[in-house]
Parts: C-alpha cells; sequence; structure tokens
C-alpha cells in the first residue's frame, strides 16, 4: 500500500516517527509530507532515513515532476498525525498553500486526521466547526487523546498513540470504520434527534436550551460511518449535515414529534438525543412583549409538551422499534442524577437510557461526554466490551459505544 504520511508542525511530531516505522514494518510504502514548522520539530534527515523516500515542504521541490498532484494522485491512504489546528482549518477551506494541503486537494484516496493540540483550542468552536466540515466531506477526524499535553496541561487534544493510529489507518484502508467496527449496521435505518427545541413567546423571544446539537450529530456520523441510512431531526443547530445522512431542520417540539414519528414508521431504531422543551407558552403573541413602566412583566402561563419519548415506548410507530433516550440531569437536595435517572428510566419505558450529568451546564457544547446506561426497569446495562455502564470520553466515542448497544438490541 502506497501512505502518504502528513507531518503537522506540533510538538506531537515525535510520535509519528514512530507511527512511520509501524506502516513501513507493516510493508507499506510510505512518503512523509511535512509541514516547513513540522521540520523544527523533527529534521529532514530523520523522515528520509526511515521512510526512504525524499521529505519535501514546498511545491518547488523537484518541480519537473509535479508532486503536489502526483503525491496525492498516486496514495491509496493518506493520514495525517499531527494534525494541528492550524492544519485542521487549511484543510477545511481548501488551502493549497504548501505541499502537503496541496496533496489534500488531489487526493481521491481514504484520507484519516489525527488532530493534536491543546484542549482550549480543541474545544473551539472556529475548530470543532472545521472538524466537522472534514467529516461532512467524507473525511475521517479521530478524536484525540485527553492526558498530560505540553507542559503542565492536562486535558483532550492528546494525540492518539500511534498503535491506535496505525490500527485506524489500516481499518480505513481495509473499507472500514476507524475503530474495526466496519459496517455492521448496514441494512439499518436510524432516526436521530439533536439540538435543543424553541417555544416561541412571541416573535422575538422564545423558550429554549443550551443543547448545541453535539452529540446528536455525532451518534448521526458514526451511524452513518457504519452503514446505516440516517435520518437526522435537529432543532435549531448551525452543524453542518453530516456526510450521507438525511436531515429535516425543525424548530418547536410539535415539529420535532411530528418529524420523528414520521421518519420512525420505517425505522429500525430511534435515538432520542435532542434536548426537547417540557413546556411552551399556553399563548403566542402576535406583538413583542413590552414593558410596562412600574407594574412589572404579565406572568407568562406554560403549558406542558407531548411527552415524545414516552409516546414512541407505549405507541411504536413500527413494530420490534428500538427506543432510545437520553436524560440530562442535576442532582438536587432530593436525589443524585442517577437516582433521578433511573426513575425516569422507568417512568418512560425506553429500551435504553442514557443518563448525563449536565449540572452547571457541563457537557452542553463540550467535545466531551459522560454517560451511564440504563434499561427501561432503570437498572444498568453493561456496554458491550467494555464491562460498565459507564462510557466517558469524546461525544463520538459515546456515540460509538451506544450503537453498540442498539446493535445488541436490534440483534
Amino acid at each position: 500500500m502506497r501512505v502518504v504520511l502528513g507531518v503537522a508542525g506540533g510538538i506531537a511530531a515525535y510520535k509519528s516517527v514512530l507511527l512511520l516505522r509501524l506502516l513501513r514494518e507493516a510493508g507499506h510504502s510510505v512518503r512523509v509530507v511535512p509541514t516547513a514548522a513540522a521540520l523544527e520539530f523533527v529534521g529532514r534527515a530523520t523522515w528520509e532515513a526511515l521512510s526512504g523516500e525524499p521529505a519535501a515542504t514546498t511545491v518547488f521541490e523537484d518541480a519537473h515532476e509535479v508532486p503536489h498532484v502526483q503525491i496525492g494522485k498516486g496514495a491509496d491512504l493518506v493520514v495525517v498525525a499531527p494534525a494541528t489546528a492550524d492544519l485542521l482549518a487549511r484543510a477545511a477551506t481548501g488551502r493549497a498553500d504548501d505541499l502537503l494541503t496541496s496533496t489534500l486537494l488531489t487526493a481521491t484516496c481514504p484520507v484519516l486526521f489525527a488532530p493534536a493540540m491543546h484542549t482550549e483550542m480543541w474545544l473551539h468552536p472556529a475548530t470543532q466547526a472545521n472538524v466537522a466540515t472534514l467529516r461532512a466531506r467524507g473525511v475521517h477526524v479521530l478524536d484525540p487523546a485527553s492526558g498530560r499535553l505540553t507542559g503542565e496541561d492536562t486535558g483532550p487534544g492528546r494525540l492518539p498513540e500511534p498503535e491506535e493510529i496505525f490500527a485506524a489507518a489500516l481499518a480505513l484502508a481495509a473499507g472500514e470504520a476507524p475503530g474495526g467496527r466496519g459496517l455492521d449496521l448496514a441494512g439499518r435505518h436510524l432516526v436521530v434527534s439533536a439540538g435543543g427545541t424553541r417555544e416561541p413567546l412571541d416573535p422575538v423571544r422564545f423558550l429554549g436550551n443550551r443543547s448545541t446539537g453535539l452529540q446528536g450529530f455525532a451518534i448521526a456520523e458514526a451511524a452513518a460511518a457504519r452503514g446505516a441510512r440516517v435520518t437526522l431531526v435537529a432543532a435549531n443547530t448551525s452543524l453542518p449535515t453530516p456526510r450521507g445522512v438525511d436531515l429535516v431542520p425543525v424548530e418547536t417540539t410539535a415539529e420535532l414529534r411530528a418529524a420523528v414519528r414520521s421518519a420512525s414508521a420505517e425505522a429500525d431504531a430511534v435515538v432520542m438525543a435532542a434536548a426537547v422543551a417540557d413546556f411552551r407558552p399556553a399563548r403566542l403573541e402576535d406583538h413583542k412583549i413590552k414593558k410596562q413602566a412600574g407594574s412589572g412583566p404579565e406572568p407568562i402561563e406554560l403549558v406542558e409538551n407531548p411527552d415524545i419519548l414516552a409516546e414512541l415506548v407505549t405507541d411504536r410507530p413500527r413494530e420490534g422499534l428500538v427506543v432510545v433516550g437520553f436524560a440530562a440531569e442535576t442532582g438536587d437536595e432530593t436525589a443524585s442524577v442517577l437516582e433521578h435517572g433511573r426513575a425516569k428510566a422507568r417512568r418512560k419505558g425506553a429500551d435504553l437510557l442514557a443518563v448525563n450529568d449536565v449540572s452547571g451546564g457541563q457537557g452542553f457544547g463540550s467535545a466531551e461526554n459522560t454517560v451511564t446506561l440504563l434499561d427501561a426497569a432503570g437498572e444498568t446495562v453493561e456496554l458491550p466490551g467494555r464491562g460498565s455502564a459507564i462510557v466517558s470520553g469524546s461525544k463520538r466515542e459515546v456515540a460509538e459505544a451506544l450503537l453498540d448497544a442498539v446493535l445488541t438490541k436490534l440483534r
């Protein structure tokens, strides 16, 4: 196999030397394409000695061979490790200002990015948007590991170990989703809800919540990568649609309810990851509500919204439909997060309920999540291959673990 190993300018470039050796020892031909900044961390002589090929950074070296076109066109696989925030931004916007980004624009083979950067850079909305854009185009972007970073910092942003990147690269080259699960959801139809519903109060105001849709989009993207047909019902999100996913945009709880029930009539499973408003204003004003000087605001009367998850359980649009819910909980003086989650599981009756702690707003807008999986009786459900009912990590990791559990139910 002909592999192009792109190396961006981050301290984690030293790990790519080990990745290069793994690829070479497995019998693959490797052409290293570093950025100019990468050579500040690992010199050209190292790349050339271990690969046996030149390691150019600009399109002007060996220009007669037109390297900015030929390298990408001749590759069977492109792996970029580390992929810095700058490299991801340039790739997402189609820049071609050095040999590596030019190669990425000409490559027609599978492409794998292994990001590495400080936590704040990884979690920044710009980086998350760039990653979402690349994934929507069919590029495979691994989630970074969590751990010790440069200096005393720790958190998500650490480059995965070379062995992990190597395994993901081989899986991708074999036509499988990185992680070794392959197309195990092929032939299945999943409906996923994401985002947060909004209930209008007047022409300019609404009742809403802090959900960004990241977890639901991660589930939809992971399911599509594993071969499923995916309908994504998204409420008030600004995320790009994952590749191969049918998007149904909605705003209110009523709209989300109608879209989910319609799509579920032909589905094998529904994953309700959206944050659905429990209440809506009893009356929608046709004009902006004005301040009344000295009298204070008028009380807003609320009415209860339909319980979409409970409805799906008691009146399943299709026989055998697997119903999965999410419970964003906070602990209080009456019960802990998990205790509230157990009570909700028994009340809703979903086949699976993913409980996550959102105390202090954690989880909303973050790249990380932690969930505990429960069954309809409120008992913990051991996640396949994990020996635990708890999964903690990136939202893509949570999505994959949840889909493993859904697949077990489907089987």
